[in-house]
């Protein structure tokens, strides 16, 4: 990783999206995040589509910061963890709203990562950071142009680390990626140091 490359101070969403061999990284990801972090943190990974709490579980026990599965019109709190709940897309309100959308699945998802960076691009613009993990489709890539063409912060899992390298692959080819980073540059990252 570049030296002195910090989050920006304005950030106020670090989404994080994944499938296929991401979830050992978003666990080490959330288990590593400092508890006084100024943005919300959300979590778009893809699952089952039946309700399951594990997930959120192991994120609680793991965090030092609140974790939430969210719910259709849940206020979005810096500071806080949020989990995707299976078979919904996730979308942001302007005024700082989650909003839950059963419409079509895309690139085989829902939620999908694309929809939900989309709607960040455009509720929060430049204080967006959108990181795209392990996966084994190109579901993301298109999000991440989103992000940057709205002057947000773009980075892609370095594809040697990923298990699944295709979809960090695909944004790396695709899309604007403003960085390629390891677990743990992505981590000093989001901690700022």
């Amino acid at each position: 990783m570049e030296e002195n490359v910090i989050i920006h101070p304005t950030c106020e969403l670090v989404i994080i999206g994944g499938s296929s061999g991401s979830l050992d990284i978003v666990l080490k990801i959330i288990s590593n995040i400092r508890k006084d972090i100024s943005a919300a943190i959300v979590v778009v990974v893809h699952r089952k589509t039946t309700s399951d709490s594990t997930l959120s579980e192991l994120l609680s026990v793991r965090s030092s910061l609140p974790v939430k599965e969210v719910e259709d019109k849940d206020t979005i709190l810096r500071g806080t963890v949020y989990l995707a709940p299976p078979d919904y897309h996730l979308l942001f309100e302007k005024k700082h709203i989650f909003a839950l959308d059963y419409s079509e699945k895309v690139n085989y998802s829902r939620p999908s990562i694309d929809v939900t960076f989309d709607s960040a691009a455009e509720a929060y613009g430049s204080n967006t950071v959108a990181i795209l993990l392990s996966g084994a489709n190109a579901d993301g890539t298109n999000g991440l142009k989103a992000i940057h063409q709205a002057s947000g912060v773009t980075i892609a899992q370095s594809p040697g680390t990923a298990s699944f390298p295709y979809m960090p692959e695909q944004a790396i080819l695709n899309a604007p990626v403003d960085y390629q980073m390891s677990v743990e540059e992505m981590i000093e990252y989001i901690n700022g140091k």
